[in-house]
């Protein structure tokens, strides 16, 4: 497996958060599509943004594609969702990336409804222009139990919707067993984030995600009290080494992507977690 960083979790600018990856040896990237304007650029400036990462020895690991609120369960406007990500798949291909990750927003529980269907349909059609292209659309764990999601991937039945899984999410929001999740969704993981954290209380993960998308998530907690926390590598309930066996046992050799979302120091945060990545995988 290799070692990974999303790229705007150093909250630096951009050649100086590459100098940093490349100086603490890590050997990937990952970024926001809409942040480094990925949609908006040449094929042309896009090589040269290209040359950015490989003139100092990283590869382009991963792009997110998330474009905020519900995801695909924004029914009414998923044309315009789904044009954007073929746009950033196209980009993606001036940067040698074949995994753009997202939250597609939370399944309805209901498999027979409507709305389930409606976006089992969105998520096909962009499976389907990603496979063609050889790449694949990875929806990040969180919002469902691993076996709810992998019913998901089962009714959308497309090779090119796969799985970014997000230990830290499936602890904190289900506290789920990490092995065993990563057991049910097997070879259809494609990328994966390195992050920690504790589970608090039990909640409602369509409630957490949608005041995430509404940006209430302080005021939910206000009401409901603490519900879970990011920590650093290695200092939350994510048990890393039967993480990591698990990982190795389905198959999976990819990226490992440190992600630091909170934190008065990330940059000390990621190079901490290289290294408490690298003695787990020694």
């Amino acid at each position: 497996m290799k070692i990974g960083v999303i790229l705007e979790s150093f909250r630096l600018p951009l050649e100086q958060s590459l100098d940093l990856a490349a100086e603490y040896g890590i050997d990937g990237v990952q970024i926001y599509a809409r942040n480094q304007r990925l949609t908006a650029r040449t094929p042309g400036e896009l090589r040269d943004f290209a040359k950015l990462f490989s003139s100092r020895g990283l590869e382009v690991a991963a792009v997110c594609g998330d474009l905020g609120g519900h995801g695909f369960r924004s029914f009414s406007d998923n044309e315009a969702r789904i044009a954007e990500t073929f746009r950033i798949f196209e980009a993606m291909r001036e940067l040698d990336c074949r995994v753009l990750t997202t939250h597609i927003g939370t399944v309805p529980r209901d498999a027979a409804s409507a709305a389930y269907t409606e976006m089992a349909a969105a998520l096909r059609r962009v499976g389907e222009f990603a496979e063609k292209l050889g790449m694949s659309l990875a929806v990040e764990t969180g919002p469902e139990t691993a076996a709810e999601l992998a019913e998901f991937l089962r009714r959308v039945g497309s090779p090119g919707i796969r799985v970014n899984f997000d230990p830290a999410n499936l602890k904190m929001v289900h506290n789920a067993d990490i092995a065993e999740a990563v057991r049910i969704l097997g070879s259809d993981i494609v990328h994966t984030h390195a992050k920690d954290g504790v589970h608090y209380r039990r909640c409602d993960p369509e409630r957490v995600y949608d005041a995430f998308a509404r940006g209430g998530f302080e005021q939910l907690v206000a009401e409901t009290g603490r519900l879970f926390a990011e920590t650093p590598l290695g200092r939350g309930q994510v048990d890393f080494p039967r993480y990591l066996a698990a990982l190795r046992n389905v198959g999976y050799d990819g990226y490992l992507t440190i992600e630091r979302e909170v934190g008065s120091n990330p940059a000390a945060d990621i190079r901490e977690a290289v290294e408490f990545l690298r003695n787990q995988l020694a």
